[in-house]
């Protein structure tokens, strides 16, 4: 099963983000079984990090909220805001990704 997570920071957590991003790709890098898609999301000029957004394939919601859980960018105060919200695949174009 699909879950998009959406992670909103605090404000004016940018030096905190900076601190936490090395356990964070540390994290992610033993996540990537079920990873389909992960990335900061930005200001429109993408100048800022203003949180994470993650689409993972998990079996339960409870897996999905571990995952979260797990995150030092979410364990150590970065998110102001976590949501999980399964998901299902209707279109899938992971070239188009490759283009981004």
């Amino acid at each position: 099963m699909l879950y998009a997570i959406y992670c909103v920071d605090k404000p004016n957590a940018a030096a905190l983000r900076t601190e936490l991003r090395p356990p964070h790709q540390k994290y992610l890098a033993t996540q990537t079984d079920i990873i389909v898609l992960a990335g900061a999301t930005q200001t429109d000029d993408g100048e800022t990090a203003t949180g994470s957004m993650f689409i993972v394939n998990v079996h339960s919601r409870k897996e999905a909220e571990a995952f979260a859980k797990g995150d030092p960018f979410n364990s150590g105060g970065l998110f102001e805001k976590v949501v999980v919200t399964r998901m299902r695949k209707g279109h899938w174009h992971p070239e188009n990704g490759d283009k981004a």
